[in-house]
Parts: C-alpha cells; sequence; structure tokens
C-alpha cells in the first residue's frame, strides 16, 4: 500500500545519507562499548549487552529527537487552512491552528525524521498513537535498557561473587521480558492501527522504504525481542529447576 500522497522516489543526496548514518551509527558505537565492558569470554552477555545499549541509544536520541519535535515543532496554520489528515482530528494538544511534528522542526534530527516520514507519514506529524507509545518507549523503554546494560556488566564481572552475580542475573531476566515484551507490544500498535485502516501512511513502492525503512528498522524490534525472551525464559527455568534441586536436597538432610 503506497500512500494518498506523491512521495518522492528515494535519492542518495548528502542530507539523506546523513540522516541513515546518523540512525546507524549507535550501532558501531554499541558495539565497542560492549568489548570494553562484557568480557571476550561471554559472548551471549556481549550480544545482550550490544542490543540494549543500542536499543536505549536508539529510543533516548532518535525517537526522543522525535518527541521534542512533536512538542516544539510546530506550523503556525492560517484562517482557512486545515492540518493534513494524517495528522488530525483530533488535533494534537487540542490546538486545531497548529501542525506540530517533524516536519515542521529545524536542524539534523529534524531532517532525520522528515527521511523516514517518507515511508511512513505518521513520523512527520504528531500521529497521537505514535506520540502516546513513544512517551512509553523514551521515558521507560530506553532507561530501562539502561539498566540493564548496567546489570549485565555487574553480573558479568568476572570479581563478582556468586551471591551478587545471582542477585544482578535475577533483576536482569526480569527486567529483560519485561522489556522485550513492552518492546513487541509497542511494535503491534504502531503499525496495527495503520494495516487495520488500509496503511495510507505507508509508502512501499520504493524498495529503499519498504526494505531499509520499514522493515529492517522495525523487524529488529521484532525478532531480538523474541529472543531475549527465550534466552531469560531458559535462565529463570533453568534457576527454578536449580532451586528444586536444592530444596529436595535439604529435604532429604531434615528427614
Amino acid at each position: 500500500m503506497t500512500t494518498s500522497t506523491a512521495v518522492p522516489a528515494f535519492t542518495a543526496d548528502v542530507p539523506t545519507l546523513l540522516s541513515i548514518t546518523a540512525a546507524l551509527s549507535i550501532m558501531p558505537l554499541s558495539y565497542l562499548l560492549g568489548t570494553a565492558l562484557i568480557p571476550s569470554n561471554q559472548f551471549r552477555n556481549r550480544l545482550l549487552f550490544f542490543w540494549h545499549a543500542y536499543d536505549a541509544g536508539t529510543h533516548l536520541l532518535i525517537e526522543g529527537s522525535f518527541l521534542y519535535h512533536c512538542f516544539f515543532s510546530y506550523k503556525q496554520l492560517q484562517p482557512g487552512e486545515t492540518i493534513p489528515g494524517v495528522y488530525g482530528p483530533p488535533y494534537f494538544l487540542n490546538r486545531p491552528d497548529r501542525a506540530y511534528g517533524p516536519a515542521y522542526g529545524v536542524g539534523a534530527s529534524a531532517r532525520m525524521w522528515q527521511e523516514y516520514g517518507k515511508a511512513d507519514a505518521r513520523w512527520l506529524g504528531a500521529d497521537l498513537c505514535v506520540v502516546c507509545l513513544e512517551i512509553l518507549t523514551v521515558l521507560i523503554g530506553g532507561p530501562l535498557a539502561v539498566y540493564i546494560c548496567y546489570l549485565l556488566t555487574r553480573s558479568s564481572s568476572p570479581s563478582a561473587t556468586s551471591a551478587s552475580k545471582a542477585k544482578y542475573s535475577s533483576c536482569l531476566w526480569f527486567s529483560s521480558i519485561i522489556l522485550a515484551v513492552g518492546e513487541l507490544y509497542g511494535g503491534f500498535m504502531t503499525f496495527g492501527p495503520e494495516w487495520f485502516s488500509g496503511s495510507v501512511g505507508l509508502e512501499t513502492s520504493d524498495p529503499v522504504y519498504l526494505w531499509l525503512y520499514l522493515v529492517f528498522f522495525n523487524v529488529l524490534w521484532v525478532i531480538v525481542p523474541l529472543w531475549v525472551i527465550s534466552v531469560a525464559w531458559g535462565e529463570i527455568k533453568a534457576a527454578f529447576a536449580t532451586a528444586a534441586v536444592a530444596n529436595g536436597q535439604t529435604a532429604k538432610k531434615l528427614n
């Protein structure tokens, strides 16, 4: 499904390439941070750290900039001028005289969202569903991902005692499941309303918009959270099994 308005074809000009580079730059930074903080013999924990560091950076910096433009970047509408249909009514902040969103912002972060908005027009303005989800994502998901990175460094430390590792690991897997489920829910609620209304805001005729912007930049938050849940479930199941064996041995000694 394509958007109802004409969207220019993908052009690899300097502003576009800089926008894509900015969005991807968090990946190598997260990798370098993971290699510095997580021992090399704990490959799985390095992957988990890499993902959650990338997740935190994306939520706090990139999506945080989206929220900034939704609240502070706007166009003052002239009498008789209406907000584009994908942004209202109902009107964001109950201001029918203003059109809010990155489409009306200036600077590098606004330009980045203007580029992504070619694939999903809802991110050009202050779509109410998207804004509400992003508030939770930025204010809860981002800090929680940072906390998980902290737990990974503490539980992976070679100098940590068994009791300390158990303490941090229990918090780690509990927090990881909460965040992963939230990511899956947020992803569905981002695209679900669009799918059920005909995907009028999505531009899928251009392969770059479809496969890079819509698929790659979003499917990561489906595949990786499912993997995180699987890993966490395995750890929790193993912990319960170990506890059951220990309790059984204790009961035998008491008898």
